[in-house]
């Protein structure tokens, strides 16, 4: 341990040598290399973990940079997880870095987790987060939860001393598949490394023992007004135990075992010439829809999909949209199993693949 490099640490009196020797013996698995993930990365780097696990299948796009500020217009289109343990390893050489280059799913939730001493969730769906809770509550494993929602951020500290889980704060996964993550509702790139950072400060009061962890409580952030609201959990016991991963978890980190067929925006535009038959579909709500849409989509819902399904013509290919191409890849996934036989596409990058090439 280079007691140089943390000096102005370990001279804190509730901190000290030996909370520095906890945090050098611990090992994190970070889920997730995005907007939560890159500053989580970068402050348990900084403070000296000694293991740092990153995990993450996703690639770098230009829409990441304005947020996820590690990465460099050079970065785009290389692995996430590759580009932002090159960084770290630059700026903590001595930190042991586990790059795994995968989404989480419920086929390796319960391997990829086992080995770590904490968990942080810096995923941004429902599907992960349910998922990361109960392979955390098999493996009685902590874990650090971060989400946020346009202006606002919330944190917590989950499955820690036998406090509350994540299906205590939401106990069913019921229709979420409308919610929106970042990449479809917005976000101001400030506001992910604000939580980010308050994740890492969580993860570092347990890892070394020191303060009150956020345990039993939920930290809300209004990053408009200023505002700090710290509300108390209550552990509903039967969310203490559980004894097998489910088969299904809504959007795993957006993987699947399903194959959607995927067209570029060049290959749409082909298409929409030579196949005047095709249905497109836009899953976008109806305040979206309303904002801009192609002349021949028709608007339903992400959300209305399971009880509008009838509406699809099962004689015609069908081409699925969206804002980001993340819902319209659900809306395809759901469709296959609806109608198995249909030709169903899903538009690669949605309406902003389109934008970037000058549709207006």
């Amino acid at each position: 341990m280079d007691e140089i490099r943390y000096q102005k640490q370990i001279r804190l009196k509730s901190f000290g040598k030996e909370s520095q020797e906890k945090l050098a013996a611990a090992s994190v698995l970070i889920i997730g290399a995005g907007g939560l993930g890159t500053p989580v990365a970068q402050y348990l780097n900084g403070v000296g973990v000694g293991t740092i696990a990153i995990m993450d299948q996703d690639t770098v796009a230009e829409s990441n940079l304005a947020r996820q500020t590690l990465f460099t217009p050079e970065d785009v289109g290389k692995h996430k997880t590759d580009v932002l343990i090159q960084h770290l390893q630059r700026q903590n050489p001595s930190t042991r870095f586990i790059n795994i280059r995968e989404f989480l799913t419920p086929e390796n939730a319960l391997h990829e987790l086992a080995d770590y001493d904490l968990i942080v969730d810096a995923s941004d769906n429902f599907g992960t987060r349910y998922l990361v809770n109960d392979a955390c509550v098999i493996l009685d494993k902590p874990f650090i939860y971060g989400a946020l929602h346009d202006f606002e951020g919330q944190v917590s500290v989950m499955n820690y001393q036998n406090g509350p889980t994540y299906r205590c704060l939401f106990p069913e996964e019921g229709n979420t598949s409308a919610i929106l993550n970042c990449d479809e509702n917005g976000v101001l790139g400030i506001l992910p490394a604000l939580i980010g950072t308050y994740q890492a400060l969580e993860a570092v009061k347990v890892l070394a023992g020191i303060g009150e962890p956020l345990s039993g409580k939920l930290l809300i952030i209004d990053t408009l007004a200023q505002t700090h609201l710290k509300v108390g959990l209550s552990v509903v016991p039967e969310n203490q135990s559980i004894l097998a991963l489910k088969n299904s978890y809504g959007q795993p980190m957006c993987s699947t075992d399903m194959t959607v067929t995927t067209l570029t925006s060049e290959e749409f535009w082909a298409k929409q010439e030579v196949d005047r038959q095709q249905q497109v579909i836009d899953v976008r709500n109806e305040g979206e829809f309303e904002s801009g849409h192609l002349e021949n989509a028709q608007n339903i819902p992400l959300a209305q999909l399971t009880e509008r399904h009838q509406e699809i013509n099962e004689k015609a290919s069908v081409i699925l949209i969206c804002q980001s191409g993340m819902r319209s890849l659900r809306a395809a996934q759901l469709l296959q199993s609806l109608h198995p036989e249909q030709v169903i596409y899903n538009l690669e990058g949605g309406m902003n693949a389109l934008e970037a090439e000058g549709w207006e």
